[in-house]
């Protein structure tokens, strides 16, 4: 895979380490809607510790004994953190799960809605990041460095997550999207798709960004036949440039995840993405906001332990990892974030 670009690249890279550990990486979702207090649905606010969401999710099924498909949830957090998110399950469980426990998962709180959790009801993640080996100096040019990517926009890249631990995985996509592999089990299949639409995805931004350091340009340059969202999710193609709306963030471009029943650019944006593109993948195509604006950020600094925990939040489906790739100008592996045996950060705390 090629190295992912950014526009807001220091000139010199910012030397910090973060680890993905449940003390260091911590995630909190987002609900997309107030609940009621009142329904036949139970809503679970739970914190779960080195587990991923589908772990968790077959522990309650267990304990309730019932199918995992009767239990509803808004998206996959990361194994290696604490998070915090949202579930929902028949009201009828409420007594229940009262008497709940597991050593890697705690019932926050629970309140009743008319509607179960499904997946995409959040509005976005705040996450909370220990950054190591940070001195007074650098402290300061992080906080400066994000708060400017925060202003111009951060390419919204897959991250390394979601491509496994090595390249295998985007290799035997490739395989089975061009015949040369056969995938009988349904659900890795799936997995491989989206492994393949999300490195053409990748691919194409690397291309955008790269122009637009060409061009000189501090934010990401829009071209004519762009596709843009609006707040609301609506797809548009403007016939001429939507500059005002794009400084005001109104309309956000966006990019392709290759498939079927799904708009693709036009004129001259268009070029450049059909380079990117298979118009033979059967399976459903979706668009992607080519750069989001992280919020709320707040970095609090302790010189004795030269660390820096910085918080941040972002729209669903985007990586905290980019974001701090951007701001260290380099990129990041599973490997450089997986903490070592006793490792000497852990002895600084």
């Amino acid at each position: 895979m090629r190295k992912r670009e950014y526009i807001d690249s220091v000139d010199k890279e910012i030397n910090f380490k973060f680890f993905q550990t449940p003390t260091d990486f911590m995630v909190d979702e987002m609900a997309s809607r107030t609940f009621s207090g009142k329904g036949n649905y139970l809503i679970l606010h739970v914190q779960k510790v080195e587990l991923t969401t589908w772990d968790m999710i077959a522990i309650f099924s267990e304990y309730l004994a019932i199918p995992a498909q009767k239990i509803g949830y808004a998206g996959l957090k990361d194994k290696h953190a604490t998070t915090r998110q949202y579930i929902s399950v028949d009201a009828s469980y409420e007594k229940m799960l009262k008497r709940f426990y597991h050593k890697q998962i705690k019932i926050l709180n629970t309140i009743r809605d008319s509607k179960s959790i499904r997946m995409g009801d959040l509005s976005a993640n705040r996450f909370s990041i220990n950054l190591y080996f940070v001195d007074n100096i650098d402290a300061g040019r992080i906080e400066k460095v994000a708060r400017k990517i925060a202003k111009n926009g951060l390419p919204n890249y897959f991250g390394y997550q979601r491509f496994g631990r090595d390249s295998d995985s985007i290799k035997q996509a490739k395989e089975m999207i061009h015949g040369d592999l056969f995938v009988e089990d349904t659900k890795l299949k799936s997995f491989l798709v989206s492994i393949y639409q999300s490195t053409l995805f990748n691919e194409w931004l690397r291309e955008r960004v790269n122009l637009t350091i060409d061009a000189k340009e501090s934010v990401f340059k829009i071209m004519e036949g762009d596709i843009f969202v609006d707040e609301k999710g609506k797809l548009s193609t403007p016939k001429t440039l939507p500059i005002r709306e794009y400084k005001a963030k109104k309309l956000i471009p966006t990019g392709l995840l290759p498939g079927r029943d799904v708009f693709r650019a036009r004129n001259g944006a268009r070029e450049i993405e059909k380079e990117f593109d298979d118009e033979f993948l059967q399976d459903k195509g979706y668009r992607r906001d080519a750069i989001i604006f992280p919020k709320d950020i707040e970095c609090n600094y302790v010189r004795k332990k030269t660390l820096l925990n910085i918080s941040f939040t972002i729209t669903k489906g985007s990586y905290a990892t980019v974001f701090l790739e951007s701001i260290a100008g380099k990129n990041y592996s599973a490997k450089d974030v997986k903490p070592k045996a006793k490792s000497s950060h852990l002895a600084r705390k």
